[in-house]
């Protein structure tokens, strides 16, 4: 069972939470898969995914690579959500630690993940802790870039989308999220 750790309501209205549990179980309209730009959901999140929400989640993603080419960070590609609860998978494409400008990247996958998020009309999407796995970011790091954005998103968009869950599965990404938060907003 998902369990709430922390809820902010920004002064857009907009709400974020950080959640302890499993991804692939959020009710949410689309949850994030921290893919990478082929779209071979071989491994940690993206796996889960499959493995949760059934092939079809790989074949709809082969399609997509055959029609629309490689993922960029700014701009994810999306799903059904097969078998899982969630209607949508939005696949955004973090970047790797080492490769260079990985802090505008990272934003920009936040970001494109938003926007396709109100291109499909949800009203609530779930996100991991994109890039901090086998990518390697920095987890306090990634945080700060990752709420940074949510709010910048916000700020500057007409949105649909009311709830924003940021959805951890360790302990070491959950401490770090949680530090971030209480830094940056006391509570």
């Amino acid at each position: 069972m998902n369990k709430v750790l922390v809820e902010r309501v920004l002064s857009t209205g907009h709400t974020i939470q950080i959640v302890q549990g499993d991804l692939t179980t959020e009710t949410t309209d689309a949850i994030v898969n921290a893919a990478n730009e082929h779209l071979a959901h071989g491994g940690g999140v993206a796996w889960a995914i499959v493995r949760g929400g059934g092939e079809s989640i790989q074949q709809e993603s082969d399609e997509w690579i055959r029609k629309h080419g490689i993922v960029s960070h700014a701009r994810p590609a999306w799903t059904s959500g097969g078998n899982l609860p969630a209607k949508y998978v939005i696949h955004a494409v973090g970047p790797v630690w080492g490769d260079g400008d990985e802090d505008d990247k990272l934003a920009a996958a936040i970001t494109g993940s938003l926007e396709v998020a109100d291109e499909l009309k949800c009203s609530s999407i779930s996100f991991p802790a994109i890039s901090t796995g086998i990518f390697g970011f920095p987890k306090e790091r990634a945080a700060k870039v990752i709420f940074s954005a949510i709010e910048n998103y916000f700020s500057k968009h007409q949105s649909e989308i009311k709830l924003v869950r940021l959805v951890l599965f360790d302990e070491s990404t959950i401490n770090a999220f949680l530090g971030v938060w209480r830094m940056d907003h006391g509570s």
